[in-house]
């Protein structure tokens, strides 16, 4: 009897390397088209109103994609859903090098859509391959890989385009060419098929009303997307506003490249989170925030003391991505961790829908620097609520020996 060679038998299982490798290949798709998408939507559209309407438009369809894709998944394998994902990103090149208004609307709103399949995919792709004592170092290693791209793509972006114009689209379109291509040889097909289900999926959306009466819960939830609000304010109007104030189409791309390298100093920031506790860490990054955002508004006659003061603003944007998510962390019930991570990723589109449509309501009645400030008011907010968490969270105690196990394990995973 003849035998097949192990490795033709079995899909080799990926290991973390490999899925911040696909985690890395999706920065420099997006991280190279971050700062060119506001520039190229400005001119295509002719003002910072449209450019409102385009992403609250693209942010919505991208809220129903999302929620679709897991229901979706059902009749499509994952590993085509995933290939979609990637060709979503191939399409939205093609109609934004149509160079019409209506390329420009469809080629947002595809690329939003491709993103939001590609995101739902990858997670799941995560939670089959990486066990759960191996997330913290997953996500580290994930940031790592990721961490060059999102540096250099707000550079490089907007130099291309201006340099080539419709350029920057096939730079993009040729790293998700690479994106599609490493999955495909990684194999990862549909995951893990260990057992036939034994009845209809779980949807997360039935978990919404566990998720309304845990304040905690909501108040976690609530602080991934005001800081999720604040990175579409700063990367999306600060680019216009510069345009606007004379400034050119490069400073606000450079200054987004440069906060993005503050990624590199996680480690540092989250040891600094363990020292003062996650409650004063919360609250310190959201009133800094605040302040810097309200700033910028009030200074915005002088621009670059407003480029300066966002650019600040990013610095403690940065430093809740890596402390922000504790709260909802160490709040959630282990037997709900995983449906209610589902609710909680919600956070994304739903800053992808109220940013652009408050900013549509604020240019009603006043210039764009009022965004900023309608930013700065939101952060504030935040920053109120984050008084209600507990004074101890995140923080040694010494009369139970220190931290809680799980305490411990959600600060590791922000490492």
């Amino acid at each position: 009897m003849r035998y097949l060679p192990l490795d033709l038998k079995h899909t080799p299982t990926p290991k973390i390397e490999h899925l911040a490798l696909l985690a890395g290949l999706e920065a420099a798709v997006r991280g190279v088209m971050v700062s060119v998408w506001p520039i190229y939507l400005y001119h295509m559209l002719g003002s910072a109103q449209e450019v409102s309407v385009a992403y609250l438009i693209a942010g919505i369809i991208s809220l129903v994609t999302g929620l679709m894709v897991p229901w979706l998944t059902a009749f499509v394998p994952r590993r085509w859903m995933y290939t979609l994902g990637c060709s979503m990103f191939l399409l939205g090149a093609a109609f934004a090098m149509l160079g019409s208004t209506t390329g420009a609307y469809l080629a947002i709103v595809v690329t939003t859509m491709g993103t939001a399949t590609n995101f739902v995919c990858f997670n799941a792709y995560v939670l089959d391959y990486v066990a759960r004592e191996n997330l913290g170092r997953s996500q580290s290693v994930q940031m790592a890989y990721a961490a060059a791209p999102w540096a250099l793509g707000p550079f490089l972006g907007p130099v291309i385009y201006t340099a080539f114009g419709d350029g920057v689209f096939l730079v993009s379109a040729g790293f998700a060419v690479a994106l599609l291509a490493t999955f495909w040889v990684l194999r990862l097909g549909n995951g893990k098929q260990i057992a036939k289900a034994r009845g209809p999926a779980i949807n997360p959306l039935g978990f919404l009303t566990r998720f309304v009466t845990q304040p905690r819960l909501i108040a976690g939830w609530f602080f991934a997307v005001m800081r999720s609000c604040g990175w579409w304010v700063y990367c999306v109007y600060l680019p216009i506003f510069c345009i606007e104030a004379g400034l050119g189409d490069k400073v606000g791309s450079s200054a987004l490249g440069i906060s993005n390298t503050v990624l590199f100093f996680s480690p540092m920031i989250n040891r600094w989170a363990r020292q003062k506790g996650v409650r004063r860490s919360v609250r310190l990054a959201f009133l800094a925030c605040g302040v810097m955002m309200l700033g910028g508004a009030l200074f915005a006659v002088l621009p670059w003391v407003t480029v300066v003061l966002l650019f600040g603003a990013s610095v403690f944007l940065v430093t809740l991505d890596v402390v922000g998510g504790l709260p909802f962390l160490m709040s959630v019930k282990p037997s709900e961790r995983t449906e209610m991570s589902a609710v909680y990723s919600s956070f994304r589109d739903v800053s992808g829908i109220l940013t652009p449509g408050v900013a549509w309501l604020v240019l009603l009645v006043l210039p764009l620097p009022g965004i900023f400030a309608a930013s700065g008011l939101g952060l504030f907010a935040a920053w109120a609520v984050a008084g209600r968490l507990h004074s101890r969270l995140g923080a040694d105690r010494p009369s139970h020996g220190g931290q809680t196990a799980e305490e411990r394990a959600a600060l590791d995973r922000a490492a």
